[in-house]
């Protein structure tokens, strides 16, 4: 440290940088970033659909772990780059910054990361082939990431070989091949349900594009599935209603395109109390929204309240009812293509584009106005407005249901007294609050804890299932009102995270049914009525051991039944074993040692990758339809295996 000079400066060459800092080009190198390289050539292929040319997309996983995307598109330029004086296809993969979508001259729209993505794949794989098919010849390179001895160290996505003609083809298109690298992923197995979701969301938004998933790793018969829908993002609210109760058969269905601008919008209103918008933009989603999503919304509530009035439902006197009392029930897929895009919020997760909104209300305002006064459409839109008066009526009784929550808040009538147990630290950054199942457990927890950061707070029974409740019942149930009062963030549209008093909220329950239940109940309250708390990442669930195997001095805490063998081989002969059929179960010390002490506890994050498939997933296990619920937990529910229900409600 005394001496520092030029000579102690890195100078990262070619793709080193990718490497050293995977984080900074994919996030982590968790599950969430291996997928994210799946993700950038996928972004690409569809880039190519997005702007008309090409309409198929084929991904295969194999055995061996590697992944292939083709694409019946332009394919990569093979001839030499003027300036660098290697081929297109070298330049994309081993040069960041480098590719077709930065001018606009040659894609219109783009969901990529404008010449990063391919590379980044290329830095983070073990091997990577590429083929490219242009001009009636197929081309292909080989690249990898290999040890360089004179240097010491990982090459990342050395070219292998030149690019060469490997024959004649009719096809046109690229095909990517890539196996990720085992020295850079905590895990590079891909999962098959994240793939075959993402692509299903993909097909959606991009009305015709035929999308085809192979996994080879399958029994042959289940190998292949195709996604593939001619009614677009029309048809993705269908799927999303599929188990809820339509209010109109019929899917309203908006686009439009000006100053190379393309937008759609698809609703359809349910009998459900909460909305369900999901915006994006060039096919990446906005789970934050955004100008497309403020325009719809205003758009929406505009022309409604201007056919209340022309029908009389609204009198002169009468004040306009609130977009929010239009909405409710609500599933919303809105869609644009930007040329260029603009992100804000702390995740990227929003639309900043200011001349986005004009545009998309008008075009939505015009478009709805004329669906409106469409005799065939009459009776669908009183029953908009029925379900909207309805609304705005326990509206105001939701109102009443928070002063009186506000006032029961106070010192004097708290519903805390006797049940929290706060913690003495003021850092709402370092606290945790634990939502725990039962009084028993509860009483054990507040022991076990350390008070310091740690507040614990008992559940009396179970709380109602939120999915099924307008706001003012859910206010009215003492359980919620003691969560809400706990947190201190308020609920619904006065929902206000920087009010939040713990970092971590972690629902810990019984490793059974009930407890999978009560799980899954929270889960919904939060993803109903606190939803920025799980995009956040301040859910968590806490896992407890299932067993306790002891021999003599030695004792093992054991988590789930797949454990269980190697832990009893670990003991040896003689063992006992102690099943725990709840938290009650186990003392102060216990808990504290297996589930509540940071330095040896496993924690859960509950995460919103995919926003449309939770609200699909939340209505199929809480809401009104029996049959769609049995099959799915039929299908994937082991309660004897902590980890096969828990990693189902958590995706």
């Amino acid at each position: 440290m005394s001496s520092y000079n030029a000579g102690d400066l890195q100078v990262l060459k070619g793709l080193d940088a990718v490497r050293m800092r995977p984080g900074m080009y994919i996030g982590t190198t968790g599950t969430k970033g291996l997928h994210h390289l799946l993700w950038e050539i996928v972004d690409n292929s569809i880039d190519e659909a997005a702007n008309k040319f090409g309409d198929t997309v084929k991904v295969t996983l194999h055995k061996d772990g590697s992944a292939t995307v083709e694409d019946n598109g332009r394919g990569i330029p093979p001839d030499i780059h003027p300036q660098l004086g290697i081929s297109g296809v070298e330049v994309v993969y081993t040069q960041l910054h480098a590719g077709g979508k930065f001018n606009g001259k040659n894609y219109n729209y783009s969901g990529g990361l404008h010449g990063v993505g391919a590379s980044v794949v290329n830095a983070l794989s073990e091997w990577l082939v590429c083929e490219v098919y242009v001009n009636y010849t197929a081309y292909r390179q080989e690249f990898a990431s290999v040890w360089d001895e004179s240097e010491k160290k990982i090459v990342s996505g050395k070219p292998m070989t030149e690019l060469v003609k490997i024959g004649n083809t009719r096809k046109k298109g690229s095909k990517t091949t890539f196996l990720p690298d085992k020295r850079v992923f905590e895990d590079t197995v891909f999962n098959y349900e994240t793939v075959s979701r993402r692509l299903r969301e993909l097909a959606y938004l991009n009305r015709g594009v035929h999308i085809l998933l192979t996994d080879e790793r399958l029994p042959a018969d289940q190998r292949e599935v195709e996604f593939c829908y001619e009614g677009g993002i029309a048809d993705y609210v269908k799927y999303l209603n599929a188990e809820k109760n339509p209010l109109h058969e019929d899917i309203v269905y908006l686009e439009g395109e000006k100053d190379d601008y393309r937008f759609c919008a698809a609703f359809q209103v349910t009998d459900s109390y909460t909305e369900s918008v999901f915006s994006y933009v060039n096919s990446i989603p906005t789970p934050e929204g955004g100008t497309h999503e403020t325009g719809f919304k205003s758009a929406y509530t505009r022309a409604m309240n201007e056919y209340a009035r022309r029908v009389g439902i609204l009198k002169e006197k009468d004040n306009n009812l609130n977009g929010e009392d239009y909405r409710e029930g609500m599933t919303a897929v809105i869609t644009c293509f930007v040329k260029n895009p603009q992100f804000e919020g702390q995740t990227k997760g929003r639309l900043g584009n200011s001349e986005v909104r004009p545009l998309m209300e008008q075009l939505v305002y015009e478009q709805f106005c004329v669906w409106l006064e469409h005799l065939n459409h009459q009776e669908t839109a009183a029953h908009l407005m029925e379900k909207a008066c309805a609304a705005a009526n326990v509206r105001e009784a939701a109102r009443k249901a928070k002063d009186i929550a506000r006032q029961k808040s106070s010192i004097e009538a708290t519903p805390l007294i006797g049940k929290l147990s706060a913690c003495t630290g003021r850092k709402a950054e370092e606290n945790e609050l634990f939502i725990v199942e039962g009084d028993s457990a509860g009483g054990s927890a507040k022991q076990g804890r350390d008070r310091r950061f740690q507040a614990i707070l008992p559940l009396r029974g179970k709380p109602l299932n939120a999915e099924k409740k307008r706001l003012d019942q859910v206010l009215m149930n003492e359980e919620f009102r003691s969560i809400i009062t706990a947190l201190g963030t308020g609920i619904g549209e006065e929902f206000k995270l920087s009010a939040l008093k713990y970092n971590r909220i972690i629902i810990l329950a019984d490793a059974d049914q009930d407890g999978a239940h009560i799980r899954a109940i929270l889960l919904t309250f939060f993803y109903r009525y606190m939803k920025e708390l799980v995009r956040e990442g301040h859910i968590y669930i806490g896992t407890p051991p299932l067993y306790l195997v002891k021999k003599g001095n030695n004792s093992e805490y054991v988590y789930d039944d797949k454990a269980l063998p190697k832990a009893l081989a670990r003991i040896g002969k003689g063992y006992s074993i102690q099943r725990y059929k709840g938290l009650g179960e186990m003392n102060p010390e216990q808990l504290w040692e297996t589930t509540m002490n940071p330095a040896n506890r496993t924690l859960v994050q509950v995460t919103l990758e995919d926003a449309a498939e939770a609200e699909h997933m939340v209505t199929v296990l809480m809401g009104d339809k029996v049959e769609p619920r049995r099959i799915y937990i039929s299908t994937h529910a082991d309660f004897n295996k902590q980890d096969s229900f828990e990693g189902r409600v958590n995706e």
